[in-house]
């Protein structure tokens, strides 16, 4: 005896109102554009002088965009974009001498990039962000290590959706061509980076 099985209409409806529903989810669960807030933007970094203490500065200009995937945990695209001849040591001369072409030689290369090309996922708010870095006319990849602090419409001010991020990683700098120092060693090789910024949804930049 065969027995055909016939699905209530009720049923039927529920079903491919669900599909429907999932579809519009998925379609929805797409990377949103984000645009750094220059007013909490912080770029630093470290490097060790003549083994005594590190001496510790920042750029004090600079501007970045990237697109953030919350579904997927996931950032496809991004570029930052500092200005060299921002750095500040909290030393005129230092600052003076960094500028010139025994560091950042900001007259030729006004511009310090980081371009995205991969990001893997560690953790709930984790992950590892590999990037172009060109400095001096040189570029190289590099990893830093990312943190989601937070994410939600901000309460004060602005009131968009808005995420707060800390990075960091540490290159050697003679991978770019900036060996002033390093023998004898006075200034490290070794230059650790921290970046914190809070960046706001803005979907019109791409």
């Amino acid at each position: 005896m065969n027995i055909q099985w016939k699905t209530p209409h009720h049923l039927t409806a529920g079903l491919a109102a669900l599909a429907l529903t999932l579809g519009t989810n998925t379609a929805l669960a797409e990377p949103k554009g984000y645009k750094i807030d220059d007013e909490h933007f912080s770029a630093t970094f470290e490097v060790n002088h003549l083994g005594y203490a590190p001496v510790i500065g920042m750029f004090l200009e600079g501007k970045g965009q990237f697109e953030y995937d919350a579904e997927a945990r996931d950032i496809p695209s991004g570029k930052v974009v500092i200005q060299s001849a921002s750095v500040f040591s909290n030393h005129e001369k230092r600052d003076e001498h960094l500028r010139k072409d025994d560091f950042l030689h900001s007259d030729r290369y006004p511009e310090i990039t980081f371009e995205v090309t991969d990001f893997e996922s560690t953790g709930e708010n984790t992950g590892k962000l590999t990037g172009d870095l060109t400095l001096l006319g040189e570029t190289h990849p590099v990893t830093l290590d990312i943190t989601l602090n937070k994410a939600g419409e901000y309460p004060i001010g602005h009131e968009e959706y808005t995420l707060g991020v800390s990075a960091s990683t540490t290159i050697e700098r003679s991978q770019w061509g900036m060996t002033y120092a390093l023998d004898p060693l006075m200034v490290g090789d070794e230059v650790h980076l921290r970046f914190e910024f809070e960046a706001i949804e803005d979907n019109g930049w791409f």
